[in-house]
């Protein structure tokens, strides 16, 4: 079975920076990826997502020009680079995988999910 876990959470001032990681086990995979949050209270929103390739990307409003995502597929890992981070982006993040190859911020595409990291921004 695949298995997706996320690394690289914590807590970081306002302005500060932090790099997920989503690495997948079980067998290789070339699924877009997304990257998902869930703020204490609220309902699960789309970050970013990537193709299969590497070649497309997509970004919610709340986090673009600040959060990048790349992959690297030999390593069977998907980052998540976040930059000025605000107190807004505090939540647990998500990635999760599925049998698209072009991704989408609807969580309801996706099939696997790991287990989550907390981010949480604060003075």
């Amino acid at each position: 079975q695949l298995q997706l876990v996320e690394s690289g959470g914590g807590l970081v001032q306002p302005g500060g920076s932090l790099r997920l990681s989503c690495t997948a086990s079980g067998f290789t995979f070339y699924s877009a990826i997304g990257w998902f949050r869930q703020a204490p209270g609220k309902e699960r929103e789309g970050v970013s997502c990537i193709s299969s390739s590497g070649g497309s990307t997509n970004y919610a409003d709340s986090v673009k020009g600040r959060f990048t995502i790349s992959r690297d597929n030999a390593k069977n890992t998907v980052y998540l680079q976040m930059n000025s981070l605000k107190p807004e982006d505090t939540a647990v993040y998500y990635c999760a995988a599925g049998t698209r190859r072009i991704g989408t911020l609807n969580p309801g595409a996706y099939d696997y999910w790991g287990q989550g990291t907390q981010v949480t921004v604060s003075s």
